[in-house]
């Protein structure tokens, strides 16, 4: 067989994926399926590999995939008993009343709200929560979603408490043949570091794009302008640093579960205090255009300044009695209990033994795969704690309680499919070929590698962003992208010299930005503000600041490889 049609084989999987997500809109739960079933199938055809080893590799995608679900239905525990509790709307009225100005709104929500919940709940939830709160407010519902998703992209890259990144990155990489564990978590800690660097570089300027996208495009629809973003410039600026900062540092030094919660934290306490002290308020305030010189497709089935049905009802209707600091208490003893329990501490340490199922998996059916369930360390325990001690602080009774349980729980079935699906195929794609008495050859994975590397040689920092950015688009999730591109990005960097940890980094950011043009996040974005069936015109315009990206990327990435 040519190495062509070897390329073509392995290449296949990811094909099915693209035409079914992408060109026949098919929802995750039924292509990942079909993906899994190809890279089965091509596996045991072309690759020979025994039944056993495509079974193990898939149970190893079930372990990874509880992992991860453990961790997003903790967040949406949090997320929704805080909801009930009246916690959020009380965040979010806290930020609306700072300022009548819709540029500010869109750093202080847009921006700030929408990166804080990506920290702690991800998979969705940012836009979806944060375009209906603009949209009462009297944002049009198409500016709504804009801003939303823009707002969130940055701190994507480490997602909901660090899943992009561990296991989301860290796993398929230490899947790979002949890399250890100690080689993949060190060169994961990297590049973890090395996007963070990057995105405080390339992602400051994100504020500034989110308020310049809703000035041009959703101003004076006869004359647009960008001259009404002047006058916040440094207002925007200033957000950028006020996250970026504390962003990277924590990425840095303490790990990818904190950087977008203590991020986002940080800044809008700064910020708010900047504009409350009286710095870079604009003198007049800027507004849309009348309601009724809004065009048609601004504005869908839900009126601006009106109630989003499908939102939780809160405990209590404007609650006087919530305060700012007793809203923000239980992610704040999140962020306490995520310090104290990672692996630098020694309770992280001890926490990091304590694994579900491991002396009875090391050999999966027999196999060489491993794999193992870190219940006591992954933060899915620490969020469902904080959302147990909500419960009290808020008074909050057991209907409300069960309420928000079984939401998150209705919330991660479709996921779970997908997610099981999809590292199935990509463990699959891994060991293919890498398995005891294999006939001999490379794994899926390094076929592609390999051919990758062929056709982009030397100027391969060109591409490390456009293939996360072009994983997320077809999956629709960060984590997705990264578990089935970043061994390819590892193993093409292993190949044309270049280091695994600024290749890998590329791919980090890319996956974060393509989430602005993921077409399931666009269509849930759209869906919470009655304005399904826009989402070519979301993505066209979407594309700006991803096009803004993959250049400074480029840029960025390339000079960090030449020092």
């Amino acid at each position: 067989m040519t190495d062509a049609t070897l390329v073509l084989a392995a290449l296949a999987p990811l094909l099915v994926v693209a035409v079914l997500l992408v060109g026949l809109l098919w929802p995750a739960v039924r292509s990942m399926p079909v993906a899994w079933a190809t890279a089965a199938v091509v596996a045991g055809v072309v690759w020979g590999m025994p039944l056993d080893w495509i079974a193990a590799t898939t149970l190893w995608g079930v372990m990874l995939a509880i992992e991860i679900l453990w961790i997003v239905f903790g967040a949406l525990v949090l997320l929704y008993t805080l909801m009930r509790a009246g916690a959020i709307d009380r965040i979010n009225d806290g930020f609306a009343s700072i300022s009548e100005d819709r540029r500010v709104q869109v750093v202080l929500l847009g921006f700030f709200m929408a990166t804080f919940l990506e920290g702690v709940a991800g998979f969705g939830t940012p836009a979806a929560v944060v375009a209906p709160l603009l949209l009462a407010l009297g944002f049009p519902a198409m500016a709504a979603v804009i801003a939303a998703l823009i707002g969130h992209a940055i701190a994507t890259t480490f997602g909901a408490v660090g899943v992009p990144v561990r296991p989301g990155t860290l796993d398929p990489i230490s899947a790979l043949d002949g890399v250890s564990a100690a080689e993949a978590s060190d060169v994961v800690a990297q590049a973890a570091g090395s996007a963070a660097v990057y995105q405080a570089i390339i992602g400051v300027f994100m504020p500034l794009m989110a308020v310049g996208m809703i000035v041009y495009f959703f101003g004076d629809p006869e004359e647009r302008s960008l001259a009404p973003i002047k006058p916040v410039v440094p207002l925007c600026l200033f957000a950028g640093v006020a996250f970026v900062v504390p962003f990277a540092l924590t990425a840095l030094f303490i790990g990818p579960e904190l950087p977008s919660i203590i991020g986002s934290m940080v800044g809008i306490t700064v910020t708010v205090a900047a504009l409350k002290a009286g710095y870079f308020v604009p003198e007049e305030e800027w507004t849309f255009p009348e309601r009724d010189e809004w065009p048609d497709h601004w504005v869908g089935s839900v009126e601006p300044g009106g109630e989003n049905s499908s939102d939780p009802e809160p405990a209590v209707d404007d609650n006087p009695s919530i305060s700012l600091a007793r809203a923000w208490a239980p992610y704040l003893i999140l962020v306490g209990l995520l310090i104290i329990t990672r692996d630098f501490t020694p309770i992280g340490e001890v926490l990091r033994q304590v694994a579900v199922l491991a002396p009875a998996w090391d050999g999966i059916l027999g196999t060489t795969v491993e794999q193992e369930i870190e219940w006591a360390y992954v933060p899915g325990t620490w969020l469902v704690l904080s959302a147990l001690i909500a419960i009290p602080l808020f008074d909050l009774d057991g209907s409300q309680v069960a309420d928000a349980w079984r939401e998150a729980g209705q919330k991660i079935v479709s996921p779970a499919i997908a997610l099981v699906f999809v590292i199935g195929m990509v463990g699959i794609m891994l060991e293919s070929g890498q398995y005891p008495e294999a006939p001999g050859g490379d794994s899926m994975m390094v076929v592609l590698a390999d051919g990758t590397g062929a056709v982009f040689g030397d100027i391969y920092t060109l591409v490390a962003v456009p293939v996360g950015v072009l994983g997320t688009f077809i999956t629709g999730s960060i984590t997705v992208s990264n578990i089935t591109f970043s061994g390819l990005q590892y193993e093409v960097a292993t190949q044309a010299g270049l280091p695994q940890h600024l290749i890998v980094g590329g791919q980090m950011i890319g996956a974060a930005i393509g989430n602005v043009i993921a077409i399931h996040n666009v269509i849930a974005a759209l869906a919470t503000v009655g304005l399904v069936g826009q989402e070519g015109r979301v993505i066209r315009l979407n594309l700006i600041p991803v096009l803004f990206y993959i250049i400074m990327g480029a840029i960025v990435i390339s000079i960090a490889v030449a020092l």
